[in-house]
């Protein structure tokens, strides 16, 4: 694949014309990717990981390689948000989620929340090519932030795990240390995520999120990881989220009646 970035400085030139203009060279690139390019022509992404994991930060980073897109980094993600690009004729279509707290299992996250979780596969249909699981290298890699993950994640399916990468953010905290050795030191925890995900893994350093050339690896990363697979969605885990989530809410709404009768019945008794 060939990613082209800093579009912008393009003007008003179309892509067409820019690679007449620049002549054999990059025709020729053009030319030996499009085997690749023929097949697919689009890339849908999930980003899914914990409170505060850099889901948003990192989504903007893949926006910014092609257009003036962004997500609200400077508050939490409540609920599900998708934005479209489109890079040297590929469409990128990249999906933010809520995230849940490090030490959260399932039975503690909000019925809302868990309910986003599955509806962001139904925001990119026929369903995501990839779910970048984001996990912060600053912050220990606990059993029980393990255990999180994997109850959320699975909250889809258990098959997400064959169309997913691991993606490390905050590399910048790990100074001479490579990301294997990172890896290695963090024990079978972590260990377990990445082989859950097929070795796949990525770091980005979060300092230098202005720089395309990571961003390009990532999809690079990702282009041959799908070769124009993805996830197909089952729209009746979605129905049975939404149904839960109704009782739930039928349940609380129970509550809150019952509290407020107890009140009235309390006034009354004392006046």
């Amino acid at each position: 694949m060939v990613l082209f970035t800093k579009g912008k400085n393009a003007g008003n030139k179309s892509f067409e014309d820019h690679v007449q203009a620049s002549g054999k060279p990059l025709q020729w690139l053009l030319e030996k990717c499009s085997a690749h390019s023929s097949h697919q022509q689009n890339i849908r992404l999930i980003l899914l990981g914990a409170k505060g994991s850099g889901k948003s930060s990192t989504g903007n980073s893949i926006l910014a390689a092609g257009s003036d897109l962004s997500f609200t980094a400077k508050k939490r993600t409540t609920q599900c948000t998708k934005e479209t690009l489109t890079v040297a004729g590929i469409q990128i279509t990249v999906v933010d989620t809520p995230g849940w707290w490090m030490n959260y299992f399932t039975q503690d996250s909000s019925a809302f929340d868990k309910e986003e979780i599955v509806k962001s596969v139904y925001l990119c249909p026929p369903g995501p090519h990839t779910f970048l699981l984001v996990v912060r290298v600053d912050r220990s890699f606990t059993e029980i932030y393990r255990r999180a993950i994997e109850e959320h994640i699975e909250l889809i399916s258990k098959d997400v795990w064959n169309h997913s990468i691991v993606l490390l953010t905050f590399g910048d905290w790990l100074g001479d240390t490579t990301i294997e050795q990172y890896i290695e030191s963090e024990g079978k925890t972590l260990q377990w995520l990445v082989e859950r995900c097929g070795n796949r893994y990525h770091v980005l350093n979060n300092k230098s999120l202005g720089n395309n050339f990571q961003i390009t690896e990532l999809l690079e990363k990702i282009w041959e990881m799908t070769a124009g697979s993805y996830f197909e969605t089952d729209e009746s885990l979605f129905k049975e989220m939404k149904r839960k989530r109704q009782v739930e809410e039928g349940r609380a709404k129970l509550r809150r009646e019952y509290v407020l009768r107890r009140r009235k019945s309390l006034r009354a008794f004392k006046s």
